[in-house]
């Protein structure tokens, strides 16, 4: 590991003027779980590492009126996993949480962190996809928002700029008349990444949603509008077409997780078993 200077500013104002300051030889620590990694075995090399978790604006804390649910920077995976609005209202993204990394690993990751990582694994990605998540911004010269889809630029590469910082995430509450799923496929259980992952919705106007993760060079949202997939008595050979021109989105590779043909074999098997299990929920509702 290098050496590196470490801040813990006390305000908002304080870490993004070191931000602006430092730029890209600045790093930002919340959970540190990946970005600690990433120090240890050289991938990064900051000059200062800018320590959040004493910011006052970004104090954990999830926060839901009829509007919104607010999920703040320093909020660790475990709290959002735990969370009985997020497990009522945002269901994916609990069950999405509760696979990252091991226990340990929950009460220290932060939803923030997973996005701003930029991961294309990132199992909390396609679970916030369809649920619509805006990420909050701020900087020296103000405060912006953007949608995650638009946040998320490439591997490891996201769409802020020079003193930018993530306060929150925002995911629009709905009203009811939805199913929703997570799942994921891994080499092993716990601590690994993601081989695929993926989320669904199923609304009362016949609408599909899927996002998936780790089958391109960024997690994707992708929906079908036809009412074809959320049609239980569609024909199967039909039902296997539209799915088929959904997944022509995805852009597998091989590496040491799975080889491109077993994702691509696995998202065709777990799309139509997610969807199964949201068109379930949907007509509990």
């Amino acid at each position: 590991m290098r050496p590196f200077t470490y801040a813990r500013p006390d305000t908002l104002s304080e870490a993004s003027a070191l931000l602006e300051e430092h730029g890209p030889l600045a790093a930002v620590l919340a959970g540190g779980t990946d970005l600690v990694v990433a120090l240890r075995n050289g991938t990064i090399t900051p000059r200062l590492v800018v320590d959040v978790k004493r910011v006052a604006e970004l104090t954990p804390c999830i926060d839901m009126d009829g509007v919104r649910l607010r999920i703040s920077a320093t909020t660790a995976m475990a709290d959002v996993e735990r969370d009985e609005r997020v497990r009522a209202t945002f269901p994916a993204l609990a069950d999405a949480a509760a696979t990252v990394g091991s226990v340990q690993i929950r009460n220290r990751a932060t939803v923030v962190g997973n996005i701003c990582h930029a991961s294309p694994a990132a199992d909390t990605v396609p679970a916030l996809l369809i649920y619509g998540a805006g990420v909050n911004i701020s900087s020296p010269r103000g405060a912006r928002r953007l949608p995650l889809s638009e946040f998320l630029v490439g591997p490891g590469r996201t769409a802020l700029e020079r003193g930018e910082l993530v306060t929150s995430i925002d995911l629009p509450v709905r009203p009811p008349g939805h199913g929703e799923a997570f799942a994921k496929v891994t080499r092993r259980r716990g601590v690994d990444l993601a081989t695929v992952n993926l989320a669904c919705m199923v609304d009362t106007l016949g609408r599909t949603q899927f996002a998936y993760g780790a089958v391109g060079p960024r997690a994707f949202l992708v929906a079908d509008e036809s009412g074809v997939l959320a049609d239980p008595s569609a024909e199967e050979a039909t039902r296997q077409g539209v799915l088929r021109d959904l997944l022509s989105h995805a852009s597998p590779i091989s590496d040491v997780r799975a080889s491109r043909e077993y994702r691509e074999a696995m998202l065709q098997v777990m799309s139509l078993r997610l969807l199964r299990i949201c068109l379930s929920r949907l007509a509990s509702t």
